[in-house]
């Protein structure tokens, strides 16, 4: 008899059953509940622990992205679901599908020791922009109707468009101008095609601009128009220029022709304008402008390239991926050494002089440093010498009391300078990721939106929902699938525009993000119904997934902490699943006997307050 048929027949429990069914009243709140509602929006310190707690690809995500939410509706297909869950959270999925830098991954629970590699959310995130159903750009509902308030935002990279994009949804008026004739920044200058197609990134910013965002081009503000000029036109001012200015390193002799800046090179390049570079290029450096670099070189016909970088991998911000590209692109690349000195002749580079380093003790910023070693120089043939070696925001044209209000590198990505000016992104916190700039951008607009309206039209809440069904489909089984592989272009194939990574196909992108341990769904007993029977103690898929214990641990907000495990019959008072160690297969609740375990989806949400009906665009 399954476990559903042994509810519904005559039995011990077969009256308590019909009576919980007549009653029309809510049953009670559990005792040892982890959150502090049954049901709808809460919002109280015990709510957002549990999401903290429970859902860390969420915590590790720099725009919250509903990452177990898209998840589930790419294993079920439902492309064009997953796709708006991430452009509502992070404004360009399908950008951040081949080019983000994966903060969420390293945090999954199922790369935790013993469960195998993390989920590869970052596939999944391309696969729902690249299945989705569509013909023309998605846009948005908005949230609140015109508000007869503008701003303008100065600089069209991510945190640029990412806050004009929220401040438009949100009923303003929004002008973004660029310097370039083309907008997109970093996006379009500093990430080479062949990583990231042009289409995709015009239509995300499409999708920005049908919102009626106007964007205004070749307007450099300094020259062609004041920051005073727009303050006196616009009711706030948005600055968000990025990181556009080359580090230059000390090293002798980099003065010479045949030595330039990487993200200068780059820009070049994906602007269009390429040229020769000659048989041997040298790349210093150990980040993502470096190996777009060594991997262009290649393209543009260099026959020996080589990247020196003077940390270890282990330091390198770029993804492992990443390292497999250069190594089957044919692509020496060299660690712990560091640049001393280019040599040159006629003006013109023809070696660098390296020397070896070796690990030191950690910094205060808990970054380690590297010491040169003595006797250990080496030259290198030259004919380019292209220095990866970071940008940073030009902000020497600001007012002092201004510029002394921003930190800069490890400080806030959004600065208010005066009432009504603000700077947002890389330009206030210097050069970081795409999704820590999209997450500037949204941090920014509920600020700016803030102060434009006098109150905050937002809240944070935990929207916790019954769910109907028995299990969330999850099974023990798909603990064991292995993480799927990004299918790649033969190196033969590859050229400047052809994209390298050729994505998942349908039937691996919904395997893949089945594997999702569905963090977001909660399964909890009502010990004040439970009969302690251990029927589900006997079917429990993981050894502490459900365990007897003494009692709970609070701290002071009443938030569960933890729990102390019952030695004996004696102090067993409470049967409690741990919920970093349920896989949500649903198990337990299928064979209790008094349906006292409860099924629920808790979503992470930003509320817009009474005044914010949704109206129409």
């Amino acid at each position: 008899m399954s476990a559903h048929s042994d509810k519904s027949a005559s039995g011990p429990f077969a009256k308590y059953l019909a009576k919980r069914a007549k009653s029309k009243a809510p049953p009670p709140r559990p005792q040892h509940s982890a959150l502090t509602q049954a049901k709808g929006l809460a919002k109280e310190a015990k709510d957002f622990h549990w999401l903290e707690q429970n859902i860390p690809c969420q915590v590790a995500c720099p725009s919250k992205t509903d990452v177990p939410g898209y998840l589930e509706a790419v294993s079920k297909g439902d492309y064009t679901g997953a796709y708006l869950i991430n452009l509502r959270d992070n404004v360009f999925p399908a950008v951040l599908g081949r080019v983000c830098t994966r903060p969420c991954e390293p945090a999954c629970r199922h790369g935790w020791p013993g469960l195998g590699e993390p989920v590869a959310i970052c596939f999944s995130k391309r696969s729902a922009a690249d299945f989705q159903e569509r013909n023309k750009p998605v846009l948005l509902k908005k949230v609140f109707p015109p508000t007869g308030k503008s701003i303008a935002v100065i600089g069209s990279g991510v945190a640029g468009l990412a806050t004009a994009r929220e401040l438009a949804l949100w009923g303003h008026r929004v002008v973004v101008f660029e310097k370039d004739a083309q907008p997109g920044g970093m996006m379009v200058q500093g990430i080479p095609e062949f990583r990231l197609p042009r289409p995709m990134i015009s239509l995300e910013i499409e999708q920005i601009r049908l919102l009626g965002v106007e964007m205004r081009f070749n307007v450099e503000v300094g020259k062609t128009v004041s920051v005073d000029q727009l303050r006196s036109e616009f009711d706030a001012v948005i600055l968000a220029t990025g990181c556009s200015h080359p580090h230059w390193p000390d090293i002798k002799g980099g003065d010479v022709e045949g030595v330039e800046h990487g993200l200068s090179f780059l820009t070049e390049v994906n602007l269009g304008r390429s040229r020769p570079l000659g048989d041997r290029v040298v790349i210093i450096g150990g980040g993502f402008t470096a190996t777009d670099c060594a991997r262009i070189a290649q393209r543009l016909g260099a026959r020996e390239i080589s990247m020196y970088y003077r940390r270890t991998e282990a330091e390198m911000y770029i993804t492992p991926a990443e390292v497999e590209e250069l190594k089957r692109e044919g692509i020496a690349f060299h660690k712990q050494t560091n640049p001393v000195e280019v040599l040159s002749e006629d003006g013109r580079a023809r070696a660098v002089r390296f020397i070896k380093t070796e690990p030191g003790p950690y910094s205060a910023d808990g970054r380690r440093s590297f010491t040169e070693v003595p006797g250990t120089e080496f030259e290198v043939p030259a004919d380019t010498v292209l220095l990866a070696t970071g940008q940073r925001p030009d902000r020497g044209w600001l007012p002092k009391e201004w510029a002394d209000k921003i930190v800069g590198e490890g400080g806030s990505g959004i600065v208010v300078l005066e009432s009504g000016l603000f700077a947002v992104g890389d330009f206030a916190a210097g050069s970081r990721t795409l999704i820590n700039a999209i997450a500037d951008g949204r941090n920014a607009a509920r600020s700016v939106d803030t102060f434009l309206m006098g109150e905050e039209r937002f809240y944070e809440a935990a929207l916790i929902e019954d769910v109907e069904t028995e299990n969330t489909g999850r099974t023990r089984e798909m603990d064991f699938l292995p993480r799927a592989e990004m299918p790649v272009l033969p190196v033969e194939q590859r050229d400047l525009p052809a994209e390298v990574e050729t994505g998942l196909d349908d039937e691996a992108s919904r395997i893949e993000a089945s594997r999702c341990y569905l963090c977001n769904y909660k399964f909890e007993i009502d010990n004040d119904l439970c009969i302690y029977c251990d029927r589900c103690l006997k079917v429990k898929p993981m050894e502490n997934c459900i365990v007897k214990v003494s009692s709970l641990i609070y701290d002071e907000a009443g938030r569960i902490t933890g729990y102390n495990r019952s030695t004996s019959s004696k102090d067993y008072n409470l049967l409690y699943i741990d919920q970093s160690q349920c896989i949500r297969c649903g198990l337990c609740k299928e064979v209790c006997p008094v349906e006292c375990i409860d099924l629920q989806k808790v979503t992470l949400t930003t509320v817009p307050t009474s005044q914010g009906e949704q109206a129409n665009p």
